[in-house]
C-alpha cells in the first residue's frame, strides 16, 4: 500500500483495528500499540534491527497477531525541519515495507520524542539501565500518541 497522509490513513482504517507505532533507530525498532478505540498508545517492545526482510517479517507477524490496521512511523527530521540521514533511512524502510504489505502507513514528525520519553522516565525515577532498555518503545509510544491525538482532531 502507498504511504498516506494522516487524514487519508484515518479514512483507510477499519473500525476496531489498532495502530502500531514505530520508532526506527539504527540498531533497534521501538514499537507501541494503540487500543482499538485509537485513544491511548502503550509501549509494546523493542526489536533488534537485522536485515530488512527479517524486520519486515517480524512486523508482518505482529500486524496479524494484534489485529493492526495501520502503521505510524516516526520521521526523524532535524530541528530545522530538514531531512538528514536518519530521515532518509526511515523513509526508505517505510517505502520498502509499503511495497510488501497491504496495510496503510503514515509517517509523522518525531522531533523530540526521545527527549520527551527520557524526561518522562526520569520523572518516575527510572534507573539509567532500565531507561536504556526501554527508551525506544517509550519513544514509539510518544510518536503514536501524538498521531492518535492528531487523528482525533481531524
Amino acid at each position: 500500500m502507498a504511504l498516506l497522509e494522516l487524514r487519508e490513513l484515518k479514512t483507510a482504517l477499519d473500525q476496531g483495528h489498532r495502530l502500531l507505532g514505530l520508532d526506527l533507530g539504527e540498531k533497534t525498532i521501538g514499537l507501541a500499540l494503540s487500543d482499538t478505540s485509537l485513544t491511548v498508545a502503550t509501549p509494546l517492545k523493542t526489536l533488534k534491527r537485522g536485515k530488512f526482510t527479517t524486520d519486515a517479517d517480524t512486523l508482518s507477524a505482529l500486524v496479524a497477531d494484534f489485529g493492526i490496521g495501520g502503521l505510524i512511523v516516526g520521521l526523524p527530521l532535524n530541528m530545522d525541519g530538514s531531512a538528514g540521514r536518519a530521515a532518509q533511512s526511515a523513509r526508505a524502510f517505510t517505502r520498502n515495507f509499503a511495497g510488501r504489505s497491504q496495510i496503510p502507513l503514515a509517517m509523522v514528525d518525531e522531533r523530540l520524542s526521545t527527549v520527551a520519553a527520557e524526561k518522562a522516565m526520569l520523572m518516575v525515577d527510572t534507573s539509567r539501565k532500565k531507561r536504556a532498555k526501554t527508551m525506544d518503545k517509550v519513544a514509539a509510544a510518544y510518536i503514536l500518541q501524538g498521531a492518535l491525538d492528531q487523528l482525533r482532531n481531524l
